[in-house]
């Protein structure tokens, strides 16, 4: 599969993936100051064109929080293939829950591209007739 992408800083790493990997990081595109409770988009300095039929999808790397002590503020991020013109940068919508300092060029967050959902005909029934498995976190229990 290939991905269009535009570099808008030509100080951040190119991307690539990573072997055995399946999501493929992003890294600030500028140096960000925080304060705790300040909210910033933080530019990750590139536009994609997406393959017809494809969305990518954005989460923190798992050492986010722990280094710099920022949230993703939508928990977890959808990049359609439609938003793909030039100027379309793809952004990570942090929260500081301390002072930080996010430097260029610092992985933040990371990516996979995924088919978007299939169109879908819910039907409306008055039992599913499926055994019960309980509440939340009852997976496993006897």
């Amino acid at each position: 599969m290939q991905i269009l992408i535009k570099y808008h800083n030509k100080n951040i790493d190119k991307i690539r993936t990573i072997e055995g990997g399946n999501w493929i990081d992003l890294r600030s595109a500028e140096t960000v100051e925080l304060k705790a409770k300040d909210f910033k988009l933080i530019s990750l300095g590139i536009s994609v064109q997406l393959p017809d039929g494809y969305e990518a999808n954005i989460v923190p790397r798992s050492s986010t929080f722990k280094n710099y002590g920022i949230l993703q503020t939508n928990s977890y991020g959808v990049i359609d293939n439609l938003y793909c013109g030039d100027d379309d940068i793809w952004k990570f919508p942090a929260y500081a829950t301390r002072d930080t300092v996010i430097h260029e060029n610092d992985r933040i967050c990371q990516f996979r591209i995924n088919k978007i959902q299939p169109e879908v005909d819910f039907v409306e029934v008055n039992a599913l007739n499926n055994k019960v498995r309980g509440s939340f976190g009852s997976t496993g229990i006897v």
